[in-house]
């Protein structure tokens, strides 16, 4: 959702926005070993609402060339440093020549920050906890600024306002003739599984409103057990808003569709994937009802990528990506001070 808001900023800046994604091989050279393939890192551009067109294997080095290429009056990035290998800004050509813009980076997240989270994977600490009064004491800490820590996500230095909800959000209501369509879930690690999901649920109609119901952390930590969710409500909440085909977002959706829900939404149609349905904590279906209605219909996404899988390809690399984070850090760290030095000897 980071991306998504520094793609949302920049759409504002002009009237069509298209997006460099680099390669593995690029990414690998400068950065380290990219989380998704570039295959998956291209669709899951080209489903965020605010991109019109993506251009694969961008160089990592932005160039006036590039610019004139896709027929560019500017390029934009966050206010973060952005180094090759070598420790060259990697926007110096397009910024000397008038070309460059920058949007704000969105606080309390990162891709550094998310991967620390999924490498904490291997210690359970959801699993040792009752339901006690630190138990309670936790369960509406959710991203509450630095020092706010929830027993489901870490640490979390994000904070949600109404303001970055609304910047996200369609603001369109269902119209006549629309079929509205319900889907639930945790929807962690937002990622081309749910994407793939979500563009067929979105095909199902010839005006389709899509609703996707979040689970609170809590309730995705009852039925997914381990250290998940990986990422909070108020972080999902965005990461699903940015999706082109989803309409709109109910926050803390309850675990079971209830007929009071469906009411609610005048749902026509309550899909859900491939994936294992869990019971509720009654021990009864989440779907009883949709399905005592006959609107509920199992979709085939045709991926096999998981949140389970994503966290998996961490693990897996996990010194490769701890080196990764490290190196980033101390090149920041360099370039930082370098720029303190700079001013004090202008002063």
């Amino acid at each position: 959702y980071g991306h998504s808001n520094q793609l949302r900023q920049a759409r504002a800046m002009g009237d069509y926005l298209i997006v460099g994604v680099h390669t593995d091989e690029e990414i690998a050279k400068h950065k380290g070993p990219p989380v998704f393939t570039q295959e998956e890192r291209y669709k899951m551009v080209k489903a965020i609402k605010w991109v019109d067109e993506i251009a694969p294997g961008a160089p990592y080095v932005t160039t006036l060339e590039t610019l004139d290429k896709y027929n560019c009056d500017f390029c934009v990035h966050g206010d973060d440093i952005t180094l090759t290998a070598d420790g060259k800004d990697t926007y110096q050509e397009v910024k000397t020549a008038g070309r460059y813009r920058e949007c704000k980076r969105t606080q309390g997240v990162s891709t550094t920050d998310l991967v620390g989270r999924m490498l904490l994977m291997t210690k359970a600490h959801h699993s040792t906890i009752d339901e006690d009064l630190d138990y309670r004491k936790h369960t509406d800490n959710f991203g509450k600024g630095p020092k706010g820590h929830s027993p489901w996500t870490g640490v979390s230095q994000f904070l949600q306002t109404s303001q970055k909800i609304i910047q996200f959000a369609s603001g369109k209501e269902p119209e006549p003739g629309d079929t509205i369509i319900y889907v639930a879930g945790a929807f962690d690690l937002f990622h081309i599984g749910h994407v793939d999901f979500l563009e067929k649920v979105h095909q199902l109609a010839e005006k389709p409103y899509v609703i996707v119901g979040l689970h609170f952390d809590q309730e995705v930590n009852r039925y997914k057990g381990k250290n998940y969710p990986i990422m909070n409500i108020h972080e999902r909440t965005l990461s699903v808003l940015a999706c082109r085909y989803v309409s709109e977002v109910v926050i803390g959706a309850p675990y079971a569709v209830t007929a009071d829900l469906l009411e609610h939404f005048r749902v026509t149609l309550v899909c859900h994937g491939m994936t294992e349905v869990v019971p509720d904590k009654d021990g009864s279906d989440p779907y009883e009802e949709p399905k005592r209605c006959g609107i509920f219909r199992l979709v085939d996404s045709g991926s096999n990528l998981t949140t389970d899988l994503i966290v998996q390809r961490i693990i897996k690399n996990r010194l490769e990506f701890e080196a990764r984070n490290q190196k980033k850090e101390a090149k920041e760290l360099a370039v930082l001070e370098a720029m303190k030095r700079g001013e004090e000897e202008k002063r």
